[in-house]
Protein backbone atom coordinates (compact mmCIF):
# COMPACT_ATOMS: atom_id res chain seq x y z
CA UNK A 1 0.00 0.00 0.00
CA UNK A 2 1.23 3.53 -1.03
CA UNK A 3 1.95 5.91 1.81
CA UNK A 4 -0.14 8.79 1.91
CA UNK A 5 3.06 11.24 1.41
CA UNK A 6 3.88 9.15 -1.70
CA UNK A 7 0.33 9.43 -3.19
CA UNK A 8 0.81 12.79 -2.58
CA UNK A 9 3.91 13.51 -4.51
CA UNK A 10 3.06 11.13 -7.43
CA UNK A 11 0.06 13.83 -7.47
CA UNK A 12 2.17 16.60 -7.90
CA UNK A 13 3.80 14.88 -10.85
CA UNK A 14 0.84 13.40 -12.63
CA UNK A 15 0.94 10.06 -11.75
CA UNK A 16 -1.48 8.34 -10.24
CA UNK A 17 -1.83 9.13 -6.36
CA UNK A 18 -2.37 5.23 -5.88
CA UNK A 19 -1.03 2.38 -6.12
CA UNK A 20 -3.37 1.53 -9.50
CA UNK A 21 -1.04 3.22 -11.84
CA UNK A 22 1.47 0.99 -10.84
CA UNK A 23 -0.25 -2.37 -11.41
CA UNK A 24 -0.25 -4.32 -14.34
CA UNK A 25 -4.03 -5.71 -15.40
CA UNK A 26 -3.39 -9.59 -16.80
CA UNK A 27 -5.69 -10.44 -19.50
CA UNK A 28 -5.22 -13.76 -20.38
CA UNK A 29 -6.58 -16.38 -23.63
CA UNK A 30 -5.45 -18.23 -26.48
CA UNK A 31 -3.98 -15.40 -28.74
CA UNK A 32 -3.40 -17.96 -31.67
CA UNK A 33 -7.36 -18.08 -31.70
CA UNK A 34 -8.79 -14.71 -31.13
CA UNK A 35 -10.38 -12.60 -33.36
CA UNK A 36 -12.63 -9.92 -33.99
CA UNK A 37 -15.29 -12.74 -33.97
CA UNK A 38 -14.30 -14.72 -31.03
CA UNK A 39 -13.25 -11.75 -29.00
CA UNK A 40 -14.60 -8.92 -30.21
CA UNK A 41 -13.84 -6.65 -27.03
CA UNK A 42 -9.85 -7.69 -26.29
CA UNK A 43 -8.79 -9.69 -29.81
CA UNK A 44 -6.28 -6.63 -30.59
CA UNK A 45 -4.64 -7.25 -27.25
CA UNK A 46 -3.66 -10.51 -28.50
CA UNK A 47 -1.74 -8.87 -30.86
CA UNK A 48 -0.05 -6.11 -29.32
CA UNK A 49 0.41 -5.20 -25.24
CA UNK A 50 -1.64 -2.09 -26.60
CA UNK A 51 -2.86 -0.13 -29.27
CA UNK A 52 -2.18 3.66 -28.66
CA UNK A 53 -1.90 5.22 -32.14
CA UNK A 54 -4.12 5.69 -35.03
CA UNK A 55 -2.59 3.62 -37.84
CA UNK A 56 -2.03 0.50 -36.12
CA UNK A 57 -6.11 0.59 -35.01
CA UNK A 58 -6.58 1.14 -38.19
CA UNK A 59 -4.80 -1.88 -39.60
CA UNK A 60 -6.57 -3.93 -36.97
CA UNK A 61 -9.92 -3.05 -38.79
CA UNK A 62 -10.31 0.23 -36.63
CA UNK A 63 -12.99 2.57 -37.83
CA UNK A 64 -14.29 0.28 -40.40
CA UNK A 65 -17.30 -0.02 -37.82
CA UNK A 66 -17.81 3.27 -38.42
CA UNK A 67 -17.86 3.52 -41.41
CA UNK A 68 -20.47 0.81 -42.07
CA UNK A 69 -22.58 2.67 -39.58
CA UNK A 70 -22.36 6.16 -41.43
CA UNK A 71 -23.53 4.74 -44.44
CA UNK A 72 -26.68 3.42 -42.75
CA UNK A 73 -29.04 5.97 -41.32
CA UNK A 74 -29.44 6.82 -37.66
CA UNK A 75 -32.51 4.66 -37.62
CA UNK A 76 -30.88 1.83 -38.68
CA UNK A 77 -27.64 1.62 -36.64
CA UNK A 78 -29.99 2.47 -33.57
CA UNK A 79 -32.25 -0.52 -34.69
CA UNK A 80 -29.28 -2.97 -34.97
CA UNK A 81 -27.87 -2.18 -31.37
CA UNK A 82 -31.73 -2.63 -29.70
CA UNK A 83 -32.18 -5.81 -31.85
CA UNK A 84 -28.44 -7.01 -30.52
CA UNK A 85 -30.03 -6.47 -27.08
CA UNK A 86 -26.33 -5.04 -25.69
CA UNK A 87 -27.28 -5.34 -22.00
CA UNK A 88 -25.57 -2.62 -20.08
CA UNK A 89 -22.31 -3.99 -18.67
CA UNK A 90 -21.76 -1.49 -15.38
CA UNK A 91 -24.10 -3.52 -13.21
CA UNK A 92 -27.91 -2.41 -14.05
CA UNK A 93 -28.08 -4.60 -17.75
CA UNK A 94 -30.40 -2.26 -19.29
CA UNK A 95 -30.47 -3.15 -23.38
CA UNK A 96 -28.31 -0.11 -24.24
CA UNK A 97 -30.17 -0.07 -27.71
CA UNK A 98 -33.48 0.76 -25.99
CA UNK A 99 -32.68 2.86 -24.03
CA UNK A 100 -31.47 5.34 -26.56
CA UNK A 101 -35.27 5.19 -27.67
CA UNK A 102 -36.76 6.87 -24.62
CA UNK A 103 -34.48 10.55 -26.00
CA UNK A 104 -37.27 12.90 -27.38
CA UNK A 105 -36.67 13.64 -30.87
CA UNK A 106 -34.18 15.66 -32.15
CA UNK A 107 -35.44 19.83 -31.79
CA UNK A 108 -32.07 21.50 -33.25
CA UNK A 109 -30.96 22.25 -29.95
CA UNK A 110 -27.46 19.85 -28.33
CA UNK A 111 -28.00 16.34 -27.47
CA UNK A 112 -25.36 14.52 -25.21
CA UNK A 113 -24.01 10.80 -25.35
CA UNK A 114 -22.28 10.50 -21.98
CA UNK A 115 -19.74 7.59 -21.32
CA UNK A 116 -19.82 6.20 -17.45
CA UNK A 117 -15.78 5.68 -17.05
CA UNK A 118 -16.23 6.77 -13.09
CA UNK A 119 -14.95 3.17 -12.45
CA UNK A 120 -14.91 2.90 -8.39
CA UNK A 121 -16.64 0.00 -7.54
CA UNK A 122 -14.31 -1.78 -5.30
CA UNK A 123 -13.04 -5.29 -6.64
CA UNK A 124 -13.80 -3.95 -10.59
CA UNK A 125 -10.83 -2.91 -13.11
CA UNK A 126 -12.20 -3.58 -16.64
CA UNK A 127 -12.92 -0.39 -18.08
CA UNK A 128 -9.65 0.81 -16.93
CA UNK A 129 -7.92 -2.01 -18.95
CA UNK A 130 -10.14 -0.96 -22.07
CA UNK A 131 -9.84 2.77 -21.76
CA UNK A 132 -6.02 2.58 -21.42
CA UNK A 133 -4.90 -0.20 -23.95
CA UNK A 134 -8.04 0.38 -26.37
CA UNK A 135 -8.76 3.96 -26.26
CA UNK A 136 -9.63 4.30 -30.09
CA UNK A 137 -12.02 1.10 -29.53
CA UNK A 138 -13.88 3.04 -26.79
CA UNK A 139 -14.11 6.53 -28.91
CA UNK A 140 -15.25 4.67 -32.05
CA UNK A 141 -17.70 2.75 -30.14
CA UNK A 142 -19.13 6.80 -28.79
CA UNK A 143 -19.33 8.18 -32.49
CA UNK A 144 -21.07 5.05 -33.48
CA UNK A 145 -23.06 5.34 -30.85
CA UNK A 146 -23.56 9.56 -31.01
CA UNK A 147 -24.49 8.80 -34.55
CA UNK A 148 -27.46 6.63 -33.57
CA UNK A 149 -29.04 8.95 -31.19
CA UNK A 150 -28.13 12.21 -32.92
CA UNK A 151 -25.82 13.40 -30.02
CA UNK A 152 -23.85 16.74 -30.68
CA UNK A 153 -21.01 16.14 -28.22
CA UNK A 154 -19.99 13.40 -26.12
CA UNK A 155 -17.76 12.96 -22.27
CA UNK A 156 -15.85 10.54 -20.87
CA UNK A 157 -16.63 11.40 -17.68
CA UNK A 158 -13.49 9.26 -15.43
CA UNK A 159 -12.41 8.67 -12.64
CA UNK A 160 -9.76 10.98 -11.04
CA UNK A 161 -6.98 8.17 -10.29
CA UNK A 162 -6.97 6.52 -13.94
CA UNK A 163 -4.65 9.28 -14.85
CA UNK A 164 -2.62 6.74 -17.79
CA UNK A 165 -6.07 6.22 -19.15
CA UNK A 166 -7.00 9.70 -19.03
CA UNK A 167 -3.74 10.85 -20.90
CA UNK A 168 -3.94 7.97 -23.69
CA UNK A 169 -7.38 8.95 -24.43
CA UNK A 170 -6.90 12.76 -24.81
CA UNK A 171 -3.94 11.74 -26.71
CA UNK A 172 -6.21 9.81 -28.92
CA UNK A 173 -8.71 12.17 -29.33
CA UNK A 174 -6.09 14.41 -30.61
CA UNK A 175 -5.10 12.16 -33.24
CA UNK A 176 -8.88 11.37 -34.61
CA UNK A 177 -9.50 14.94 -34.64
CA UNK A 178 -6.58 15.79 -36.63
CA UNK A 179 -7.56 12.84 -38.89
CA UNK A 180 -11.39 14.00 -39.61
CA UNK A 181 -13.01 11.22 -37.00
CA UNK A 182 -13.83 14.04 -34.98
CA UNK A 183 -15.48 17.49 -35.23
CA UNK A 184 -17.09 18.84 -38.37
CA UNK A 185 -18.46 16.72 -41.56
CA UNK A 186 -16.73 13.11 -39.83
CA UNK A 187 -15.66 11.35 -42.79
CA UNK A 188 -17.50 13.13 -45.42
CA UNK A 189 -20.71 11.62 -43.68
CA UNK A 190 -22.14 15.16 -43.02
CA UNK A 191 -22.50 13.77 -39.26
CA UNK A 192 -20.41 16.02 -36.78
CA UNK A 193 -19.65 15.18 -33.36
CA UNK A 194 -16.61 15.84 -30.82
CA UNK A 195 -15.64 14.18 -27.60
CA UNK A 196 -14.19 15.58 -24.25
CA UNK A 197 -12.85 13.68 -21.81
CA UNK A 198 -13.56 15.10 -18.31
CA UNK A 199 -11.86 13.58 -14.92
CA UNK A 200 -14.04 12.99 -11.46
CA UNK A 201 -12.90 14.96 -8.06
CA UNK A 202 -12.93 11.13 -6.92
CA UNK A 203 -16.63 9.94 -5.81
CA UNK A 204 -18.35 7.11 -5.69
CA UNK A 205 -21.81 8.47 -6.23
CA UNK A 206 -21.08 9.30 -9.63
CA UNK A 207 -21.93 5.68 -10.79
CA UNK A 208 -25.39 7.35 -10.43
CA UNK A 209 -25.95 8.38 -13.90
CA UNK A 210 -27.98 11.98 -12.54
CA UNK A 211 -25.39 12.46 -9.98
CA UNK A 212 -22.67 12.40 -12.53
CA UNK A 213 -24.64 14.61 -14.49
CA UNK A 214 -24.38 17.08 -11.75
CA UNK A 215 -20.72 16.51 -11.35
CA UNK A 216 -19.91 17.41 -15.30
CA UNK A 217 -21.68 20.67 -14.85
CA UNK A 218 -19.76 21.86 -11.85
CA UNK A 219 -22.82 21.17 -8.82
CA UNK A 220 -22.54 19.11 -6.27
CA UNK A 221 -22.93 15.08 -7.17
CA UNK A 222 -25.93 14.28 -5.56
CA UNK A 223 -28.27 12.33 -7.87
CA UNK A 224 -31.65 13.89 -9.14
CA UNK A 225 -35.43 13.25 -8.71
CA UNK A 226 -36.33 10.93 -11.89
CA UNK A 227 -38.81 11.74 -13.75
CA UNK A 228 -37.87 13.53 -15.57
CA UNK A 229 -35.00 11.36 -16.86
CA UNK A 230 -31.81 11.80 -18.51
CA UNK A 231 -33.09 10.84 -21.66
CA UNK A 232 -35.51 13.66 -21.44
CA UNK A 233 -33.67 16.53 -19.37
CA UNK A 234 -30.20 15.64 -18.57
CA UNK A 235 -26.77 17.40 -18.88
CA UNK A 236 -27.60 21.13 -19.17
CA UNK A 237 -31.35 20.49 -19.43
CA UNK A 238 -31.00 18.26 -22.91
CA UNK A 239 -31.41 15.00 -23.82
CA UNK A 240 -28.78 12.58 -22.77
CA UNK A 241 -27.62 9.00 -22.72
CA UNK A 242 -25.10 7.97 -20.21
CA UNK A 243 -23.45 4.39 -20.85
CA UNK A 244 -20.85 2.36 -19.45
CA UNK A 245 -17.63 1.82 -21.23
CA UNK A 246 -17.85 -1.63 -21.95
CA UNK A 247 -21.24 -1.41 -23.63
CA UNK A 248 -20.25 1.70 -25.73
CA UNK A 249 -16.89 -0.94 -26.84
CA UNK A 250 -19.35 -3.38 -28.04
CA UNK A 251 -20.93 -1.09 -31.32
CA UNK A 252 -18.02 -1.04 -33.78
CA UNK A 253 -18.01 -5.02 -33.65
CA UNK A 254 -21.61 -5.35 -34.47
CA UNK A 255 -21.50 -3.28 -37.32
CA UNK A 256 -18.79 -5.34 -38.44
CA UNK A 257 -20.69 -8.34 -38.25
CA UNK A 258 -23.86 -8.08 -37.52
CA UNK A 259 -27.14 -9.11 -35.17
CA UNK A 260 -27.05 -12.61 -35.51
CA UNK A 261 -23.60 -13.19 -35.20
CA UNK A 262 -23.63 -11.17 -31.70
CA UNK A 263 -26.49 -13.84 -30.98
CA UNK A 264 -24.42 -16.63 -31.27
CA UNK A 265 -21.33 -15.69 -28.92
CA UNK A 266 -22.58 -16.84 -26.20
CA UNK A 267 -22.09 -20.05 -27.12
CA UNK A 268 -25.36 -22.07 -25.92
CA UNK A 269 -24.51 -20.95 -22.36
CA UNK A 270 -26.58 -18.04 -22.55
CA UNK A 271 -29.99 -16.58 -23.78
CA UNK A 272 -27.80 -12.85 -22.94
CA UNK A 273 -25.49 -12.27 -26.01
CA UNK A 274 -22.32 -11.25 -26.62
CA UNK A 275 -19.50 -11.60 -24.43
CA UNK A 276 -18.20 -10.15 -21.25
CA UNK A 277 -15.08 -9.25 -19.66
CA UNK A 278 -15.31 -10.78 -16.39
CA UNK A 279 -12.36 -11.45 -13.58
CA UNK A 280 -11.64 -12.41 -10.25
CA UNK A 281 -9.12 -10.80 -7.39
CA UNK A 282 -8.15 -11.66 -3.71
CA UNK A 283 -5.57 -14.67 -2.83
CA UNK A 284 -6.07 -16.35 -5.90
CA UNK A 285 -3.01 -17.62 -8.01
CA UNK A 286 -3.64 -15.69 -11.38
CA UNK A 287 -5.74 -12.97 -10.43
CA UNK A 288 -6.93 -11.25 -13.79
CA UNK A 289 -9.34 -10.25 -16.69
CA UNK A 290 -10.84 -12.65 -19.60
CA UNK A 291 -13.24 -12.12 -22.21
CA UNK A 292 -15.54 -15.40 -21.50
CA UNK A 293 -19.59 -16.03 -22.65
CA UNK A 294 -22.61 -15.16 -20.44
CA UNK A 295 -23.19 -18.25 -19.00
CA UNK A 296 -19.66 -19.15 -18.02
CA UNK A 297 -19.39 -20.79 -14.66
CA UNK A 298 -18.00 -18.69 -11.26
CA UNK A 299 -16.16 -22.33 -11.00
CA UNK A 300 -14.68 -21.82 -13.91
CA UNK A 301 -13.43 -18.07 -13.38
CA UNK A 302 -12.22 -19.15 -9.81
CA UNK A 303 -10.47 -22.54 -10.67
CA UNK A 304 -9.89 -22.24 -14.54
CA UNK A 305 -9.13 -19.03 -15.55
CA UNK A 306 -7.36 -17.92 -11.94
CA UNK A 307 -5.76 -21.26 -11.01
CA UNK A 308 -7.42 -21.42 -7.94
CA UNK A 309 -6.66 -20.67 -4.37
CA UNK A 310 -3.22 -19.46 -3.32
CA UNK A 311 -1.18 -21.76 -0.96
CA UNK A 312 -3.79 -24.05 -0.41
CA UNK A 313 -6.10 -21.91 1.48
CA UNK A 314 -10.17 -22.54 1.08
CA UNK A 315 -12.64 -20.84 -0.66
CA UNK A 316 -15.14 -19.33 2.07
CA UNK A 317 -17.08 -16.78 0.38
CA UNK A 318 -17.07 -14.42 -3.15
CA UNK A 319 -18.98 -11.26 -4.57
CA UNK A 320 -20.16 -11.72 -7.57
CA UNK A 321 -19.60 -8.30 -8.92
CA UNK A 322 -17.88 -5.34 -7.02
CA UNK A 323 -18.24 -4.65 -3.20
CA UNK A 324 -22.16 -3.43 -3.79
CA UNK A 325 -23.62 -7.41 -4.31
CA UNK A 326 -24.52 -10.38 -2.43
CA UNK A 327 -21.83 -12.45 -0.45
CA UNK A 328 -22.36 -16.35 -1.95
CA UNK A 329 -20.41 -19.27 -0.72
CA UNK A 330 -18.27 -22.01 -1.85
CA UNK A 331 -21.13 -24.75 -2.05
CA UNK A 332 -21.28 -26.87 -5.26
CA UNK A 333 -24.63 -25.08 -5.51
CA UNK A 334 -23.75 -21.59 -5.70
CA UNK A 335 -19.84 -22.29 -7.29
CA UNK A 336 -22.00 -24.25 -10.69
CA UNK A 337 -24.49 -20.99 -11.10
CA UNK A 338 -23.91 -19.56 -14.69
CA UNK A 339 -22.38 -16.30 -14.56
CA UNK A 340 -25.34 -14.81 -16.08
CA UNK A 341 -28.27 -11.56 -14.96
CA UNK A 342 -30.90 -14.35 -13.75
CA UNK A 343 -29.40 -17.31 -12.31
CA UNK A 344 -27.28 -14.65 -9.71
CA UNK A 345 -30.11 -12.91 -9.22
CA UNK A 346 -32.54 -16.15 -8.50
CA UNK A 347 -29.11 -17.39 -6.30
CA UNK A 348 -30.17 -13.69 -3.93
CA UNK A 349 -27.35 -11.82 -5.42
CA UNK A 350 -26.68 -9.65 -8.47
CA UNK A 351 -24.66 -10.23 -11.28
CA UNK A 352 -23.06 -6.07 -11.23
CA UNK A 353 -19.64 -5.50 -12.73
CA UNK A 354 -19.29 -9.57 -12.98
CA UNK A 355 -15.51 -9.37 -11.39
CA UNK A 356 -15.54 -12.12 -8.64
CA UNK A 357 -14.10 -10.87 -5.53
CA UNK A 358 -13.08 -14.13 -3.33
CA UNK A 359 -12.96 -14.61 0.44
CA UNK A 360 -10.54 -16.95 1.94
CA UNK A 361 -11.00 -19.31 5.06
CA UNK A 362 -8.52 -17.08 7.44
CA UNK A 363 -10.72 -14.22 6.90
CA UNK A 364 -12.96 -12.41 9.37
CA UNK A 365 -16.59 -11.93 7.98
CA UNK A 366 -16.96 -9.49 10.31
CA UNK A 367 -13.72 -6.84 9.73
CA UNK A 368 -14.52 -7.66 6.31
CA UNK A 369 -18.19 -6.25 6.41
CA UNK A 370 -16.63 -4.07 8.70
CA UNK A 371 -13.99 -2.51 5.74
CA UNK A 372 -17.20 -2.89 3.15
CA UNK A 373 -19.49 -0.39 5.38
CA UNK A 374 -16.88 2.45 5.86
CA UNK A 375 -16.08 2.78 2.08
CA UNK A 376 -19.92 2.91 1.72
CA UNK A 377 -20.54 5.28 4.54
CA UNK A 378 -17.56 7.49 3.16
CA UNK A 379 -19.18 7.69 -0.05
CA UNK A 380 -22.73 8.40 0.41
CA UNK A 381 -23.63 11.88 -0.86
CA UNK A 382 -25.86 13.09 2.30
CA UNK A 383 -28.53 13.45 0.06
CA UNK A 384 -31.28 11.66 2.14
CA UNK A 385 -31.43 11.09 5.93
CA UNK A 386 -31.63 7.19 6.06
CA UNK A 387 -28.11 6.67 3.59
CA UNK A 388 -26.80 9.66 5.42
CA UNK A 389 -27.51 8.47 9.33
CA UNK A 390 -28.13 4.92 8.54
CA UNK A 391 -24.76 3.96 7.44
CA UNK A 392 -22.07 5.32 9.49
CA UNK A 393 -24.83 3.55 11.92
CA UNK A 394 -23.79 0.56 10.74
CA UNK A 395 -20.01 1.01 10.74
CA UNK A 396 -20.31 2.18 14.92
CA UNK A 397 -22.04 -1.24 15.48
CA UNK A 398 -19.81 -3.19 13.32
CA UNK A 399 -16.80 -1.19 15.06
CA UNK A 400 -17.90 -2.57 18.36
CA UNK A 401 -18.34 -6.05 17.09
CA UNK A 402 -15.15 -6.23 15.88
CA UNK A 403 -13.57 -5.18 18.72
CA UNK A 404 -15.14 -7.55 20.77
CA UNK A 405 -17.39 -5.25 22.82
CA UNK A 406 -21.00 -6.31 20.85
CA UNK A 407 -23.81 -6.25 22.78
CA UNK A 408 -26.73 -8.02 23.18
CA UNK A 409 -28.84 -7.05 19.82
CA UNK A 410 -26.39 -5.42 18.09
CA UNK A 411 -27.05 -8.25 15.16
CA UNK A 412 -30.32 -7.51 15.67
CA UNK A 413 -29.87 -3.74 15.02
CA UNK A 414 -27.68 -4.57 11.62
CA UNK A 415 -30.36 -6.94 10.32
CA UNK A 416 -33.21 -3.96 10.90
CA UNK A 417 -30.59 -1.75 9.11
CA UNK A 418 -30.52 -3.85 5.99
CA UNK A 419 -34.13 -3.57 5.81
CA UNK A 420 -34.52 0.13 6.31
CA UNK A 421 -31.57 1.21 4.06
CA UNK A 422 -33.39 -1.36 1.15
CA UNK A 423 -34.93 -0.23 -2.47
CA UNK A 424 -37.71 1.68 -2.01
CA UNK A 425 -36.45 3.69 1.14
CA UNK A 426 -33.54 5.86 -0.08
CA UNK A 427 -33.12 8.21 -2.85
CA UNK A 428 -30.88 6.17 -5.15
CA UNK A 429 -29.11 2.51 -4.93
CA UNK A 430 -26.65 3.90 -2.96
CA UNK A 431 -27.84 2.22 0.70
CA UNK A 432 -29.29 -0.88 -0.89
CA UNK A 433 -26.35 -1.60 -2.64
CA UNK A 434 -24.14 -0.92 0.14
CA UNK A 435 -26.15 -3.22 2.29
CA UNK A 436 -26.32 -6.33 0.07
CA UNK A 437 -22.85 -7.19 1.45
CA UNK A 438 -23.71 -7.04 4.92
CA UNK A 439 -27.30 -8.70 5.32
CA UNK A 440 -25.69 -11.77 3.28
CA UNK A 441 -22.89 -11.58 5.27
CA UNK A 442 -25.50 -11.75 8.32
CA UNK A 443 -27.56 -14.90 6.75
CA UNK A 444 -24.58 -17.16 5.64
CA UNK A 445 -21.91 -16.01 8.58
CA UNK A 446 -24.23 -15.54 11.25
CA UNK A 447 -22.06 -17.58 13.63
CA UNK A 448 -18.96 -15.33 13.08
CA UNK A 449 -21.21 -12.21 14.32
CA UNK A 450 -22.57 -14.23 17.22
CA UNK A 451 -19.09 -15.14 18.39
CA UNK A 452 -17.78 -11.43 18.81
CA UNK A 453 -21.48 -10.87 21.26
CA UNK A 454 -20.86 -13.99 22.88
CA UNK A 455 -16.71 -13.06 23.90
CA UNK A 456 -18.44 -10.00 25.82
CA UNK A 457 -21.08 -11.73 27.71
CA UNK A 458 -21.16 -13.44 31.32
CA UNK A 459 -23.33 -16.09 33.25
CA UNK A 460 -24.26 -14.82 36.55
CA UNK A 461 -26.72 -16.11 38.77
CA UNK A 462 -30.36 -14.45 39.62
CA UNK A 463 -33.40 -14.97 41.29
CA UNK A 464 -36.80 -16.21 40.27
CA UNK A 465 -39.87 -15.20 42.12
CA UNK A 466 -39.79 -17.66 45.03
CA UNK A 467 -36.51 -17.38 45.29
CA UNK A 468 -35.54 -20.39 42.92
CA UNK A 469 -31.95 -20.12 41.48
CA UNK A 470 -31.83 -19.55 37.88
CA UNK A 471 -28.98 -19.11 35.43
CA UNK A 472 -29.33 -16.11 32.80
CA UNK A 473 -26.75 -14.92 30.48
CA UNK A 474 -26.33 -11.02 30.87
CA UNK A 475 -23.97 -8.71 28.86
CA UNK A 476 -21.35 -6.78 30.18
CA UNK A 477 -19.93 -3.71 29.10
CA UNK A 478 -16.30 -2.11 28.59
CA UNK A 479 -16.40 1.27 30.04
CA UNK A 480 -14.38 2.39 26.97
CA UNK A 481 -16.97 0.74 24.73
CA UNK A 482 -18.04 3.65 21.21
CA UNK A 483 -21.28 4.77 21.56
CA UNK A 484 -23.86 3.80 18.92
Amino acid sequence: MMSITRQINNRKIGKSPSQLGEQSIPIYGDKATATSETKPLTWRLAHHEAVLDLATYQSLKGFEGLKIALSKSAKEVGTMIKDANVRGRGGAGFNAGLKWTFMTPPDGGPRYLICNADEMEPGTFKDRLLMERLPFQLIEGMIISGYAIGATAGYIFIRGEYIEAAKRLNNALDECRANGLLGDNILGSGYSFDLHVHTGAGRYICGEETALINSLEGRRANPRTKPPFPQISGAWGRPTVVNNVESLNNMSAIMLHGVEWYHGLSEGKSQNPGTKIMGCSGYVNEPGLWEVPFGTTAREIIFDYAKGMKDGRKLKAWLPGGASTDFLTASDEHLDLPMDFEPIMKAGSRLGTCLIMVVDETQDMVALSLNLQKFFARESCGWCTPCRDGLPWGVKTLTALDAGQGQQGDIEVLQQLTKDLWLGKTFCAHAPGAVEPLQSALKYFRNEFDAKVDANSAVVETFAPGGVPSATTVTTYSPKKQSV
